[in-house]
């Protein structure tokens, strides 16, 4: 179990099921744990997962010319490494619309 989610153990389906979508685009993504959040990089970082609460999971989003919406949030607390930023508190949440976003981030990470 990854260290990042001690005591958050009920995320770890969400994390579960987020890699899993991104393992879908190719051989070339590489998921790297860092000590707080995990790096979804192809040659560049296009996602971070990171546990933000016992029931969310921010997952940032690197989407350069993207507006915000309700859901896709302006990234907050990532600063430059991501553009924007969308809450997960369920499984349900990694949608289409989600997995959309996640295919172009790594669209644009080459």
């Amino acid at each position: 179990m990854k260290d990042q989610y001690k005591g958050k153990e009920n995320l770890l389906p969400m994390y579960e099921n987020l890699l899993a979508v991104v393992k879908e685009f190719g051989s070339d993504v590489t998921i790297t744990p860092k000590k707080t959040s995990v790096s979804i990089i192809r040659k560049k970082q296009f996602a971070l997962i990171k546990p933000a609460t016992k029931t969310r999971i921010d997952l940032g989003l690197k989407l350069k010319e993207k507006p915000t919406t309700d859901r896709l949030e302006n990234s907050g607390p990532f600063g430059t490494m991501c553009t924007h930023r969308v809450k997960l508190t369920d499984t349900n949440q990694i949608d289409n619309e989600l997995k959309d976003w996640l295919k172009e981030a790594y669209n644009k990470a080459e």
